[in-house]
Parts: C-alpha cells; sequence; structure tokens
C-alpha cells in the first residue's frame, strides 16, 4: 500500500481562535512587513515567510510552541506550515487565512493598535 504524506493540518478561522486563546497555541503570522503592519490578528506573532525560506529562526515568543500560521489567502500559510514542521515545528495553517480571518468578523489591527486591514 502506498501512502501519500498530505502536509499539516489545515484549520478554519475559528479553530485558529480557538486555538490560539485557549490552547496556547502561538498565530503566527508569515506575511512581509507592509502586510503585517496594514492589519493582523491582536496577539500574534511576526515572522515573514521570506526569512523562514532563508532559513531564519523563529521569534522567541513562538519557539518550542504549537503554531497556527496564517498568510493573506491561505496558500503560502500552507508553505510555511511545511516548512516548520519539517523543522520539527507543530504546525497548522489556517484555510483562507486573513481574509478569511477578517470575513469571520475576527478582529485585525494595524501596527498603532487601530483597526486594521488587510493589505
Amino acid at each position: 500500500m502506498f501512502l501519500f504524506r498530505r502536509g499539516p493540518a489545515r484549520v478554519t478561522p475559528a479553530d485558529a481562535r480557538r486555538r490560539t486563546r485557549g490552547e496556547g497555541a502561538v498565530l503566527l503570522d508569515v506575511r512581509e512587513r507592509a502586510e503585517w503592519t496594514a492589519g493582523h490578528a491582536p496577539g500574534a506573532v511576526h515572522a515573514p515567510l521570506s526569512a523562514l525560506l532563508a532559513g531564519s529562526g523563529l521569534p522567541p515568543a513562538a519557539q518550542g510552541r504549537s503554531l497556527v500560521v496564517i498568510y493573506r489567502s491561505g496558500h503560502r500559510s500552507r508553505q510555511a506550515a511545511r516548512i516548520l514542521t519539517e523543522r520539527g515545528a507543530q504546525a497548522v495553517d489556517v484555510k483562507g487565512g486573513m481574509n478569511a480571518w477578517s470575513a469571520v468578523g475576527l478582529p485585525v489591527v494595524d501596527g498603532h493598535g487601530s483597526s486594521g486591514s488587510i493589505a
């Protein structure tokens, strides 16, 4: 029997919120700086995908913790979650990314803590 590895699990925005609020996981936003500054989930930790691809480690707040990885639409967060899983992290990604997060009414703040937008 031949088994295919499907990669890290995918979660809904509501499940991501539950995991990061009640289960101690870190919401890891892997968008680039301008996107992050325009709008991100409160309490998220920023680690750009470009830095992860270049071999950078995780920020201290995300080290040794379960990760819920998010990007704008979900495609690149899947890539980041796969990279992190290969490095030994426990990571899942958010289906639909920040677009889906915002669409279901979850909060988004900008770099100053005011109401943000998804760039």
